[in-house]
């Protein structure tokens, strides 16, 4: 089947177990195709199900999918419909294996980590006319709505942070004659809370086993060289991923420089008191990930016709902020650890707590004191009382 034989607005089923490479996919096929009805499932038997339910005009799906694999699901399509698009996905690149996959015909046999520049290709060529391109239109707010209510509503499902570095400028910086040096990444990235918190959560995901990753160095090993670069390339896709009123932008760059400095400050004095300062600068860097989210939805509030001043900007980052952070930190299931950890930045009371959750918390302290604000208040807190840091010890790190 060609583009030409497509109905106006194709429907697509994605069936991939990975909840990043699944929001991978759905990102670079929407890129293709903004308006096609798109269905996604992370099981074989549900996409066996909607298989059942509707007709589609093009399947992505995972051999490794749980249940019913999607090798299964090709063969099952074919007894049906023989000329229907089906890209089938793996991480086997073996020969035996592309030998038992060929005589189903599959449009394309893509393995893991995926060739974007190659599936978005396939992806128009299967979608798109040649010279042809879909716009869509941004949709207007409900009416009646108000800001407090469009944000409730997308606090649970919003994208996370605008991104604070150029993606592909920082993986082709990071590309060299031998691949992608993980180390030149982590170089050019390690400032952005957005990318810092996909790589985590995605390292911890169902596909990847054994002790939890907190940092973003750890993250970039335990994936491989390509999914890294591709989930970082992905986020480039999402909507609204770069600020574009100058009110939202401005207290972006406060956040953003907030959380490095706060950062910077934590790594010196986990450095200084032998403490893990990689987990401490990651904290850091994350501690403001819900407020920025929050920017990149008054965005989005902004575009869709909404009303916006600098008065509601600031009432909303009151109101929703922390609940921003907190939502995406349990719905990107980043580690238990790393989120009490973030915690202890907001509050110390009661309980035991960790000295690298003090560390956290008074180097955001640090990086709140403006440029002519002494340090000694901040040396005779409760927080430089109980880590034993004094005035030269602060001094000290505040010049390093």
């Amino acid at each position: 089947m060609t583009a030409v034989d497509l109905p106006a607005v194709p429907r697509v089923l994605i069936a991939e177990a990975d909840p990043w490479s699944r929001d991978l996919l759905k990102q670079v096929l929407l890129n293709v195709r903004c308006d096609a009805r798109l269905d996604v499932c992370a099981d074989g038997q549900h996409a066996a199900t909607l298989l059942g339910e509707k007709t589609y005009d093009l399947i992505l799906a995972d051999w490794e999918l749980p249940g019913v694999d999607g090798l299964s699901l090709l063969r099952s399509v074919r007894q049906k419909r023989r000329s229907l698009p089906f890209i089938l996905l793996s991480s086997r690149n073996d020969s035996a294996s592309v030998r038992e996959a060929l005589p189903l015909a599959p449009t394309a046999y893509l393995t893991r980590p995926l060739n974007m520049e190659s599936l978005t290709q396939r992806l128009q060529d299967l979608l798109l006319n040649e010279g042809e391109s879909v716009y869509c239109e941004i949709p207007p707010l409900a009416p009646g709505m108000t800001l407090p209510a469009f944000l409730e509503r997308r606090r649970e499902v919003c994208d996370g942070a605008p991104l604070r570095v150029d993606v592909k400028a920082a993986v082709q910086h990071s590309l060299g004659p031998e691949g992608l040096d993980l180390k030149q990444l982590e170089d050019q990235v390690h400032s952005d809370p957005q990318i810092t918190a996909v790589l985590i959560a995605a390292a911890n995901s169902a596909g990847y086993h054994g002790t939890p990753v907190q940092t973003l160095s750890e993250a970039l090993h335990k994936l491989v060289p390509g999914q890294s670069m591709n989930l970082i390339l992905g986020l480039a896709l999402k909507h609204n991923v770069v600020l574009g009123d100058p009110g939202l932008v401005a207290y972006a760059e406060r956040y953003w420089q907030l959380s490095q400095g706060s950062a910077d400050y934590a790594r010196r004095l986990a450095r200084m008191l032998e403490l893990d300062h990689e987990r401490c600068y990651s904290a850091c860097i994350l501690h403001r990930l819900g407020d920025l989210a929050l920017l990149r939805c008054l965005e989005d509030w902004r575009q869709g016709g909404g009303a916006l001043d600098d008065e509601a900007i600031g009432e909303s980052l009151d109101a929703f902020g922390a609940a921003y952070g907190s939502a995406l930190r349990t719905r990107w299931r980043l580690p238990l650890e790393l989120r009490q950890l973030i915690a202890g930045i907001y509050s110390l009371e009661g309980g035991v707590y960790s000295r690298e959750a003090l560390v956290v918390n008074l180097a955001v302290q640090m990086a709140r004191l403006t440029e002519h604000e002494g340090l000694e208040e901040l040396a005779g807190s409760k927080t430089a009382r109980l880590l034993k840091v004094g005035l030269p010890e602060l001094s000290r790190v505040r010049k390093t």
